[in-house]
């Protein structure tokens, strides 16, 4: 199976970083004596994808010299810059999609998500649907749940108005049809909240439920975290 390409939101301020990230982009924050980065690709690598569009914004200069082209990391990499306004996860997206095939996958800059790549696309490809995420259940451990997932279907997903049934989280690893932008107004910030829930109304987001724990670098303590997991 030839897998989607990864598109790479990585143009955020990382202010729960600093002063690290004052000087440095997220994405270059070192872990265990290497980029951030670095493991993210290669982890991509080993899980069989081959093509990666990174949005950029701040400092996203010093990633491209880092990372150049990819092949380093047996990938092929491209770029994608916000411009003068950060665009948000949405509009960074639809900013990129001249160089988007119909069907591709969105991981989070900070994501270090040890899933099956290929199982997940595949469910994408069964369901039918405009997009997939993933979940998985965290019952509020490693950060705040989001998600009510029951009987293999997204019930709800909300950041802000949170109930009791909501046990698992946003994996951090999304597939989506090229239409699903359609809509979105070129260069103006936008989040990808509101897609989530305007396609769960309609039946159009699939799920697919994962049962590694997700691992981040936004945090310090997520850092520790991932270190320690790297390190095992």
């Amino acid at each position: 199976m030839t897998l989607f390409p990864v598109v790479i939101l990585a143009g955020g301020l990382a202010t729960r970083l600093r002063p690290v990230t004052v000087t440095i982009p997220k994405a270059l924050v070192k872990i265990n004596g290497e980029p951030f980065v670095t493991h993210q690709l290669r982890l991509l690598q080993k899980n069989g994808i081959r093509n990666v569009i990174m949005c950029l914004g701040y400092l996203g200069e010093q990633i491209v010299e880092f990372v150049g082209n990819g092949e380093k990391y047996g990938l092929n990499v491209s770029y994608v810059f916000d411009g003068p306004t950060l665009l948000g996860t949405a509009g960074a997206i639809k900013n990129a999609i001249a160089d988007l095939p119909e069907h591709f996958f969105v991981l989070n800059g900070d994501s270090y998500l040890p899933c099956d790549y290929q199982a997940v696309q595949k469910a994408f490809v069964k369901s039918n649907r405009l997009a997939l995420m993933t979940v998985f259940k965290n019952e509020g451990l490693w950060d705040t749940s989001n998600v009510e997932f029951d009987n293999d279907r997204i019930v709800t997903y909300d950041k802000q108005n949170r109930n009791s049934r909501m046990l698992h989280i946003d994996y951090g690893l999304e597939i989506f049809s090229k239409q699903v932008f359609v809509n979105i107004p070129d260069n103006q910030a936008s989040d990808l909240t509101p897609i989530y829930q305007d396609l769960i109304k309609i039946d159009q987001l699939a799920a697919y439920e994962v049962h590694e724990r997700f691992y981040e670098n936004g945090s310090f303590s997520g850092i520790a975290e991932l270190e320690s997991y790297l390190e095992a």
